[in-house]
């Protein structure tokens, strides 16, 4: 599931897909405050170390830092709270289900808005890879790029 075409990405979380092997995408919209959403769209966000857990039956965002808004007052927000995300009730309880297999986590793979200025958060249903997976996965994505190189050499 990618994003939509007319979506302006805020914060990709790149490592995810180092550590984790990705077995399920969704999206999730996210409960913000003003000074939030004015801070995000200014792309001052950090996704990597941010994870999702359950809560009661309600599925939140932790760890996710929005920098304060410069222009904000004494109500500006706090960087690092807890951020509710929204899904209907049938996939919450799915992930609920699936979180409860030992190893699965639910890591966000970016931040972006929609086309109609929502925020919204792709998530992913994820188990971490071992060191020797790791290893693999660059030795995959070398050979991709030496094999484009060859290729375009080999051609030009």
């Amino acid at each position: 599931m990618s994003e939509p075409k007319n979506s302006s990405t805020v914060a990709l979380n790149r490592k995810a897909r180092y550590d984790y092997a990705i077995e399920e995408e969704f999206e999730a919209g996210i409960v913000l405050v003003g000074t939030e959403v004015k801070s995000l769209r200014g792309g001052r966000s950090n996704i990597i170390d941010a994870h999702a857990a359950a809560k009661g039956d309600e599925l939140w965002l932790f760890n996710l830092q929005i920098a304060e808004y410069a222009g904000g007052n004494q109500f500006n927000h706090e960087p690092k709270r807890p951020r509710k995300l929204l899904l209907h009730k049938k996939q919450i309880k799915k992930l609920l289900g699936r979180l409860k297999v030992k190893g699965t986590t639910l890591v966000p793979l970016s931040i972006y808005f929609n086309s109609r200025g929502l925020a919204k958060v792709k998530l992913a249903l994820a188990t971490g890879k071992k060191q020797y997976e790791k290893r693999d996965t660059i030795k995959d994505r070398d050979w991709q790029r030496d094999k484009a190189r060859i290729m375009r050499n080999k051609n030009g």
